[in-house]
């Protein structure tokens, strides 16, 4: 229950002004069909975090626990530093192809791609390392991205002018940074 949470909870504040959440207000506004655009973000987002808590799951099985406490503890700072930076929308020809298809393909489509190397896709990835419980990472940073994403594209501009991104990413930040010492606690139990 706690890596479905902590996934839960660190990907829901990480997605606060992350491109991919620009995204789903680009094509919230593109399509006005918000139950496909919600439909294809989910797919999207379970079968990427799917892969990424398994590749996290990898990395952990070939990493002695102390050398892997350290990774993660420097990999959930740096995410916290990261999630400082403000991110761009998507570029034009990121979201251009897949647009020539129904809202639920090109969403689906879009948003698999425009995820990948993306800081919610690496935090899963050091998730599912940290708690090596693929399902549980998966499901839970599949809903944050849900919980992030779902009133932008119900309710559009109009919620994405009240959140204070500066606010948000702060938050995310101090989270990613939270669990970054938590792990250097942990990564120095293991070399006493």
């Amino acid at each position: 229950m706690e890596a479905f949470l902590v996934s839960l909870g660190a990907v829901a504040i990480a997605e606060i002004g992350d491109k991919t959440q620009l995204l789903a207000l680009i094509l919230a506004v593109r399509f006005r069909a918000p139950l496909s655009v919600i439909a294809g973000i989910f797919a999207a987002t379970i079968a990427n975090h799917a892969l990424a808590a398994f590749a996290g799951t990898l990395v952990a099985a070939w990493l002695t626990p102390e050398i892997l406490a350290w990774v993660l503890a420097v990999s959930f700072i740096l995410m916290g530093l990261w999630a400082l930076i403000p991110d761009d929308p998507p570029s034009e020809e990121e979201t251009k192809a897949a647009l020539r298809f129904g809202p639920f393909i090109a969403t689906t489509v879009a948003f698999f791609f425009v995820e990948m190397g993306d800081k919610t896709q690496l935090a899963t990835v050091a998730l599912g390392a940290r708690y090596e419980a693929l399902v549980a990472v998966a499901f839970g940073t599949t809903l944050g991205m849900m919980v992030a994403n779902v009133p932008v594209v119900l309710f559009g501009e109009a919620l994405a002018r009240r959140i204070p991104a500066k606010t948000m990413r702060l938050a995310a930040a101090l989270v990613f940074i939270g669990l970054g010492i938590a792990g250097g606690v942990t990564a120095l139990a293991y070399a006493s």
